[in-house]
Parts: structure tokens; sequence; C-alpha cells
């Protein structure tokens, strides 16, 4: 069993552990055992729990479990956390080496909840400098690869939390999304990946970039996302804009199908350029839906190209985010950062009130979109992983927003979108299939992947690190 405990799901670990077939303890041996063969080849960590540590905490929760008194959903299991998110006692360098490696005095709501819920820790893992990009790579801590083929980049910025995750270190894996941040690595990494509605996961510290700023759970089951939201998705007052707790656990109605649900499938959102071999994935994916009793329509352009009101949003909010660096200290930056920050400088008042009168256009046509369609499925990405250490594929602009161009406009509307496997190149690596709900449909979304996780199923397919 040794050789299979770090692929476990959450639930079935958790099942396993209330019969007394698997202990907390067997399970954080296995998640270091793993971390011990996998991590010089992924560089997905930059701060590790101490071993013992973390075997103290896994010894405390199996005492709880033998009692049947376990301290919540989550007791006695090893999760890694992003290092952008706040950990009492652990520096948060969000991949820069301009950020104080002092540690952090509080925990971010994410964080402080699934603790609560008994939760290991077992490290923070990497991300670009401030998040900045869909690749994970910095000055910090150099290049993170992806499990899949050490030659690619498991996508960003939540990168170093998919790598570990589709690893096998850690069975669920807390990141942040402002452009994409956990459905860009989770579909190059093969994992289900959610970005809730705005508000549903109270955010704090706010993020750079706004209300556009997510925190969200990474899992390799649907289930395992619906717990973890259900875990995250509790309010804290932190956050002035965070929702009322949801009114049942996510897990619940999650088998109830699509059949009945009105869905549009948009190859290209009418702007994307998009590989064959992901094309031609998604569309099967889609297809499937009708299989399963949906009505499914292909629907060519739902809203204009947001690409740029996208960019002035995002960019504006990162450059502010460095506004009190010294030259000096500027010239340290990621090249590609600076480069943003100089850009993002230039731009005039009206430039940024136009774009947020667009972002309004954008979210107004969302809303009426969703009136007549209850889902709208889409590719996650438009490639393939592609070459760790770049910003792009070889062959388009040094840019990564092009190859991302079906996960910002959801952060920009604040929709629940999700991303799930469903399946894999000629090369072998994983291609994702993006779910994106009306504003507040976060179960139904969590729904649809699940009928289509469970109709097309790929839990059988493993890195071979």
């Amino acid at each position: 069993m040794a050789d299979s405990i770090e692929y476990l799901s959450i639930s079935e670990l958790v099942r396993r552990y209330r019969d007394g077939s698997l202990s907390p303890v067997e399970a954080v041996e296995a998640a270091y055992r793993r971390l011990e063969r996998v991590e010089p080849k992924i560089n997905a960590f930059c701060h590790l729990v101490d071993r013992e540590e973390s075997l103290s905490l896994a010894r405390a929760a199996e005492a709880r479990w033998k009692k049947a008194e376990p301290q919540g959903l989550l007791d006695g299991v090893p999760i890694t956390v992003k290092d952008a998110i706040l950990a009492k006692g652990w520096p948060t360098r969000k991949g820069s080496r301009l950020v104080d490696a002092s540690p952090t005095p509080e925990d971010a709501p994410a964080v402080a909840r699934v603790l609560e819920e008994g939760a290991i820790i077992l490290g923070k893992t990497t991300t670009p400098e401030f998040g900045w990009k869909g690749v994970t790579d910095s000055p910090l801590s150099g290049i993170t690869r992806n499990p899949w083929n050490i030659d690619k980049t498991p996508g960003g910025s939540s990168g170093g939390s998919a790598a570990a995750l589709a690893a096998g270190v850690g069975h669920g894996a807390i990141g942040t999304d402002a452009g994409g941040s956990v459905r860009i690595p989770g579909a190059f990494c093969g994992l289900v990946a959610v970005k809730a509605t705005v508000g549903r996961v109270p955010n704090y510290p706010p993020s750079a970039a706004g209300t556009m700023g997510h925190v969200g759970p990474m899992t390799h089951t649907v289930e395992d996302a619906a717990l973890m939201l259900t875990v995250i998705g509790q309010p804290d007052p932190r956050d002035w804009l965070c929702l009322p707790a949801p009114e049942v656990d996510y897990r619940v109605g999650l088998d109830g199908g699509v059949r009945g649900l009105r869905v549009a499938w948009s190859p290209a959102l009418g702007y994307a350029k998009v590989e064959p071999q992901v094309a031609a994935l998604t569309a099967e994916a889609a297809r499937v839906f009708e299989e399963m009793g949906a009505t499914v329509e292909e629907v060519g352009a739902p809203f204009e190209d947001p690409t740029e009101v996208f960019r002035m949003h995002f960019f504006a909010g990162i450059a502010h985010s460095c506004h009190n660096f010294t030259p000096d200290q500027l010239k340290l930056l990621d090249p590609g950062l600076q480069r943003v920050v100089e850009q993002a400088r230039q731009l005039s008042l009206e430039d940024y009130m136009t774009a947020v009168d667009r972002r309004g256009a954008l979210g107004r046509a969302t809303r009426a979109f969703h009136q007549k369609y209850d889902l709208l499925l889409t590719p996650t990405l438009a490639v393939a992983a592609f070459t760790a250490g770049r910003l792009a594929p070889e062959g388009w602009a040094e840019d990564w927003l092009p190859w991302t161009p079906f996960c910002f406009p959801f952060n920009l509307t604040g929709q629940p979108a999700a991303t799930v496997p469903c399946g894999f190149t000629e090369e072998g690596l994983p291609v994702g299939l993006q779910v994106v709900g009306g504003m507040y449909q976060d179960a139904l979304v969590l729904r649809a992947a699940r009928a289509y996780q469970s109709a097309r199923p790929t839990l059988d397919r493993r890195p071979s690190l």
C-alpha cells in the first residue's frame, strides 16, 4: 500500500483513517518519501516544515482517529500552500528577493480554516515573483518543473502547488487565481482546480489585482475540491467583500449530473488561437456532455475579446504592489516584471477608467449570457505545457495572455470556473476542460465537473517520476 498512499484522494484517505486501515502517520511518511524523490527534479517548494514537526501533528491526528474524535474534515491530511498566502510562523516571500523573510504573524483565512479542520501543511510552494505570469520561475527560487515532463512548465502562478500535488506530495493544495493561476497549472498538471465566485473564499491580505484575485483549491478529484471549498469558503471579517457561509456542504448533490442543463460550448470564444490537439480533446469533452443528457450548443463569441481590459487591470495592480521599491530595488525584479511595471506606469487615469467601464460591460454580457445557458464550456488553455523557463510556447508572442485566453475573462467577471482533466496529447501531456457557471453557481460548476470526471476518469494515469 505504501507505494500508492500518496495518490489517494482526500476523501479516500479520510475513509481509511476512519476504518483504521491507514493512519495519518503513514500518510505523512509517504509524502516525505515522495518529496525526497521528486523535489530535486521539480523544485516545487520554497519552504518545508520540519519532518518531525509534521510527524508529531500526524501522531496527534492518529490518536484522535483511534478515539473516533477527529478534529475536523481534514484531520491528518497532508496539503501544501502557495507562497503568496499567509501562514503563521513562516515567511511569505511571493517569489521575490525584495520581500522580507521574517515569519508571518497570522494565517490567511483559507489557511486558518484548513488548520481548524486538522490539515497538516507540509510546506509552502513556489510562485513567480508577485504572481505576475502564468508560468512558475522566479529570481528567488528558480524554475519549477512539470512532473509529467520535467522539461515543461507546470504553469503558474500556483505552479509549485500543482507540481507538488501532481507528483504525489500532499493530497490537496491551496493556490491563488487572479488571471487563471490555479486553473492554468491545474490544466497543465492534470488536476482539478476551482476559482469560486468572487467573495466565496475570503481573500486577505487583499490581492494586488483587487476583486480579480481569488484563493482556491487544487485536488485530484472534484469531490475533494468540493470538500476543500466547503472548508475554505467560510466567511472571515478580514475580507470585507466575503460572502455569507454557504448553505450546504458542496459535496451535497455533487452526483446530480447534467441531464437537462443548457450548456454552451465555445471552442475559441471568438478570439483565441488554439493548438489542434487541445481543440480536439476539448471538443470531444463537450460532446460527452451531450451523452450525459445536457443540451449542448456551440457558440462563437459570447462577448468581446477582454484581453486588453484584463491587461490594464492586472498589470496596473501588479505594478502598484511594487510602487514603494527604489530604482535600485526594481533592478532586482524578474526582467519581465520590470517591463510590466514600466509599461503600467505609462497608463493614464482615463485609460484605466475606460478599462473599468469595459469590465462592467463584460460583466453585464456574461450575466445576460447565463440567462440562456446554465454553463459555458471552453478549453482551459489554448496549449499544452511547453518548455520550462519560457513565458510562452515557441512561435508565440512573449506574452502569457494569448495562451490563457479562456481563464482571465472570468476573473474580470467574478464567475465560478473550474478545470477538470479531459485527456492527454500525443506527447503525454494533460489537457483541461473549463466549466464556467453564472454568478454564485459554484455548486452547479462542481456538479458538472464531477459528472464529466465520472464519465471520463483519468486518475489511472500518473507522472512517471
